[in-house]
């Protein structure tokens, strides 16, 4: 086999000519060069590099290193695909308010900017005929006081109509008394889990009008009618919402694996990857000063005297597939 006649994958569908070299390499660190010619695509993904001793040699990434790269890469593709949505929203935007004989819609526009004050009486109505479910996904920089106010009354209609309710945290709202107190005054099918991160801002409601944040401010939100792209929405809601834990109606505990905790081993995922304290602590809801405090626990458990040294035996610990 040639690498013309190999077949175009990805590295979540790795042929079984790669899958058997890679093992390989990892289990004796090296393999000769010429028998990676069978599969090309170990090199292509970045999962086999020449030796720096020898071009006749090949030595493997590794897997804990080439997973993260490799989700590194797929986050960056969503987040340039949503910046060019963006873009394209605030481009279209003032175009849309022209008052011309080509700019009327002929049917309900599948895309709508609301701003400002427009947003949340657009979502009281659409809810006020919604029968089915509720999707949510609140990150912490975005979650309101959650009171006796109009979303509660609003979220308990339709659970009277026989609806759903499921919403996405971020485990530092585990405990929060506000959260908590809501779900308690709430009668019906509700429930909430959390996780490590979560996206920006989502409904879906009855999974077919979805609203997003156009942005991290508040003040402009998109309208999503669009079949496809609120099934986009809602598969990626499910997906989250499987990986997640439950919060309510019954909680579950995240178990510490050898002395980490789940916190800790989120950032240790974060560590590995580069990230500041600073971008740690925002990825994950908390205050730099508690994320400080983690990475310290963190540090002395692993037995880390430096930041360095701590990445290295973050990946030597084996804590981060322990989390997956």
């Amino acid at each position: 086999m040639n690498m013309t006649s190999h077949p175009e994958h990805g590295a979540e569908d790795l042929c079984a000519a790669g899958a058997s070299l890679y093992e390989q390499a990892l289990h004796d660190g090296r393999i000769p060069a010429e028998d990676a010619a069978p599969a090309p695509c170990l090199l292509q993904l970045g999962l086999l590099h020449p030796a720096l001793d020898s071009l006749d040699w090949l030595e493997p990434v590794s897997p804990v290193v080439a997973l993260h790269r490799l989700l590194n890469a797929s986050e960056q593709r969503i987040a340039d695909e949503r910046c060019r949505g963006e873009r394209l929203a605030e481009a279209f935007e003032p175009l849309m308010r022209i008052n011309g004989r080509y700019t009327a819609a002929t049917e309900t526009p599948t895309i709508a900017v609301l701003s400002g004050r427009r947003i949340n009486p657009v979502i009281e109505q659409v809810m006020a005929t919604a029968s089915e479910e509720l999707l949510a996904i609140q990150p912490h920089q975005d979650t309101p006081k959650l009171t006796l106010g109009a979303a509660l009354i609003r979220d308990q209609a339709l659970l009277d109509r026989g609806g759903r309710i499921r919403t996405l945290y971020q485990h530092t709202m585990r405990h929060a008394p506000t959260v908590l107190a809501r779900y308690e005054q709430l009668r019906g099918n509700a429930e909430a889990r959390t996780l490590d991160e979560v996206t920006e801002r989502l409904l879906v409601i009855d999974r077919s009008v979805a609203f997003i944040p156009v942005s991290k401010a508040p003040s402009v939100a998109l309208e999503v009618r669009h079949p496809a792209l609120v099934s986009f929405f809602v598969t990626t809601f499910d997906r989250l919402w499987n990986l997640a834990t439950p919060m309510y109606p019954k909680a579950v505990q995240q178990p510490s694996l050898n002395g980490i905790t789940p916190r800790q081993r989120a950032i240790a995922n974060l560590l590995v990857e580069g990230h500041t304290d600073a971008a740690i602590a925002d990825r994950l809801g908390l205050n730099i000063r508690t994320a400080r405090v983690h990475i310290a626990k963190l540090a002395a458990t692993l037995g880390s005297k430096s930041r360095a040294q701590l990445g290295y035996l973050i990946g030597q610990s084996g804590i981060l597939d322990q989390a997956g």
